[in-house]
């Protein structure tokens, strides 16, 4: 799940970096046949990317409690109830996840900079705001996700606990998931103003 998440907000940051910085082109480019080939080359990527460690987790000896210290069966509190060597799969994981993360981050970063450079260029305080619009959902989701992802997994060890992990995949796999819809349809100016007319309506009882 996390890696088809890496990769759709890859997508999407070529998605905003096409309509912001060839918008003239965006339904050519973006034509339906490109975003289901994208988005389908993402899907079934995330669904190999785990078969590796998977294949060397089933290999491994677990004695004593079977009960994890987590919400669900994370591969992090799975290798801590092993009675056997868990370095390599840890290693393993970790190549994994840092080409997973640099393959996605990469194109995502270089997006922006580009998305930057083309708002920066506009003259109009009206339309550098409508294109930063166009973007900031997505930029907010990406933050949140990488921002949980670097500090649950790149913490030092001495600041490593199961208890804060169980916070942090909380957080990447439902809250931020739960927010999605809520962060995207902001862009709606129909769902602004109802919110805010509530909000009003909240202040004077």
């Amino acid at each position: 799940m996390v890696c088809a998440e890496f990769l759709l907000l890859t997508v999407m940051a070529y998605d905003r970096y096409v309509a912001i910085c060839n918008p003239l082109r965006y339904t050519v480019i973006m034509n339906k046949v490109v975003c289901s080939q994208l988005s389908t080359g993402a899907l079934m990527f995330s669904f190999m990317e785990p078969i590796p460690h998977t294949v060397m987790i089933s290999a491994l000896s677990f004695c004593g409690s079977h009960r994890i210290n987590h919400f669900f069966c994370d591969i992090t509190a799975l290798m801590k109830i092993s009675c056997t060597s868990t370095r390599s799969i840890e290693m393993l994981i970790y190549a994994i996840g840092a080409v997973v993360g640099m393959f996605s981050l990469i194109p995502i970063l270089i997006s922006y900079i580009y998305i930057i450079s083309a708002i920066l260029k506009i003259q109009s305080v009206e339309g550098r705001s409508k294109a930063f619009s166009t973007c900031a959902s997505h930029l907010s989701v990406v933050i949140l996700f990488y921002g949980s992802l670097i500090v649950m997994y790149l913490r030092p060890p001495s600041m490593y606990s199961l208890s804060q992990n169980k916070i942090f995949a909380l957080l990447y796999c439902a809250v931020v998931p739960l927010f999605n819809p809520l962060i995207y349809s902001l862009k709606n100016k129909e769902l602004r103003d109802t919110l805010l007319n509530a909000r009003r309506k909240c202040a004077k009882q």
